[in-house]
């Protein structure tokens, strides 16, 4: 099958074109005008979450820090910006030469952020910062959008794990990026082995129905899977009749039997017979994992049911029905014609952004319970032994900073503080605002 006129024919390990024509036509505009060197901060942030979501979760930024890394104008990139005539060659010249040398800082990857938090800050001249927009928003609102509702699903699983496993429910590239974010937010293991070799997600599976459809029967498909990985592994009972598949699941497998999986019918019901099946049978410590079309309100839903783990695809990877962020890069300051840094802002209706750089404070009580985020505008915000800076530095004179925020595993520890440190509000599924307030140390947008 063509890949249509124009189209590249292979992949290139740079991700500079993985931007908007216009980020480029800026640049061309400005190095004419001589305003492409003027020293600019920009930011992103949401202006308001999800309807109903009382938090969101910071993810993306482990993968965003080594496409930064990655965004080089190499000589198929100037030759294909060239042939399509996008820009003139004094900005192809610049381009050839660009390495993003600024500076950047934002929320440690895992954390929690509210309206308008400053989730990323970056400062630079206006034509090293400007074209990194589409970079930094296709990384961060999709993977952010995905460890929200991952969130929020972990929250209602409680100590039960679950497992990721939506790879076939959206873009190749896409899943292992979720699987990733999933990650971040809790989940225990990932079904997509590409997340396993790139990130160090752990990767767990066992069957689907085809294998039990492959044999003459049921009991010939559960030996089959028994032969091969012993009798620790979850069989998967619902192809056929349920109770009939436990019984024969445990005559194959024995009352050492690992798990059996549901995947079909009331779930809630399910669980509770199987279990007492199971029981039944001299199968006590034998695991009941639930898969099908679960999200954070069919997993609330199974609380009182006796579920060990839950297995979630559609709706985490894509955001459990918001599959953006809805974060911005907006331009908030730059230098003026005398060299002094000035506040600028969007006024837009509906699209209002605040002038100047931001610092963010987490004002937290005696009890180290969140209580505001508190933005300070040119200068950060006071606080006390109580309260959290939010903002670290992720990348210092274009080097991009390595340390326990760069981890994933540091991020997954730092998402589950974050959240815990949230009101009890926050945990709750039912519509609502957002747990603390923002406030600006000025007038608020």
């Amino acid at each position: 099958m063509s890949d249509g006129p124009g189209a590249p024919h292979g992949r290139s390990s740079s991700s500079a074109l993985h931007t908007d024509h216009y980020e480029l036509t800026m640049l061309q505009a400005a190095l004419r005008s001589g305003t492409a060197s003027r020293r600019c901060v920009f930011e992103t942030f949401a202006r308001r979450l999800p309807a109903g979501r009382r938090y969101g979760v910071v993810a993306g930024t482990g993968r965003l820090l080594e496409a930064i890394e990655r965004f080089r104008f190499g000589d198929a990139e100037i030759a294909d910006l060239r042939e399509r005539g996008v820009v003139d060659e004094d900005t192809l010249d610049f381009l050839a030469g660009y390495r993003f040398d600024g500076d950047i800082w934002g929320y440690a990857e895992g954390e929690t952020y509210f309206p308008y938090s400053p989730v990323l800050v970056v400062e630079s001249d206006f034509a090293h910062g400007v074209i990194l927009e589409t970079l930094i928003l296709s990384i961060l609102n999709h993977d952010s959008a995905v460890a929200s509702a991952a969130s929020r699903m972990t929250g209602a699983a409680g100590t039960r794990p679950c497992i990721e496993m939506g790879s076939r429910r959206t873009h190749d590239e896409a899943a292992v990026a979720a699987a990733r974010a999933a990650y971040v937010a809790g989940f225990a293991t990932t079904s997509n082995l590409e997340a396993g070799r790139r990130h160090g997600v752990p990767t767990s599976g066992t069957s689907a129905h085809a294998f039990t459809l492959l044999h003459d029967s049921e009991r010939e498909a559960f030996a089959a899977q028994v032969a091969a990985f012993g009798p620790g592994t979850t069989l998967l009972v619902d192809t056929y009749d349920v109770t009939q598949g436990v019984q024969t699941a445990v005559e194959v497998a024995g009352t050492g039997l690992g798990g059996v999986r549901l995947d079909s019918g009331d779930l809630v019901v399910q669980a509770r017979e199987v279990r007492e099946q199971l029981d039944g049978l001299g199968a006590t410590d034998t695991r009941i994992v639930v898969t099908s079309d679960l999200d954070e309100h069919a997993i609330a839903a199974l609380a009182a049911a006796p579920v060990d783990g839950y297995g979630v695809g559609t709706r985490v990877v894509t955001g459990s029905g918001h599959p953006t962020a809805s974060m911005v890069y907006k331009l908030v300051a730059r230098e003026d014609a005398q060299g002094r840094m000035m506040g600028v802002a969007k006024k837009s209706q509906d699209k209002q952004s605040v002038g100047g750089r931001k610092y963010a404070l987490r004002r937290r009580n005696l009890n180290g319970i969140a209580e505001a985020e508190v933005l300070g505008i040119g200068e950060p915000p006071q606080g006390d032994d109580d309260d959290r800076d939010m903002l670290v530095p992720l990348v210092r004179e274009g080097v991009v900073l390595t340390g326990e925020h760069a981890t994933l595993d540091g991020a997954r520890a730092r998402h589950e503080a974050s959240v815990a440190e949230l009101p009890r509000s926050a945990h709750q599924l039912s519509q609502g605002e957002p747990a603390i307030e923002t406030t600006f140390l000025t007038d608020t947008p």
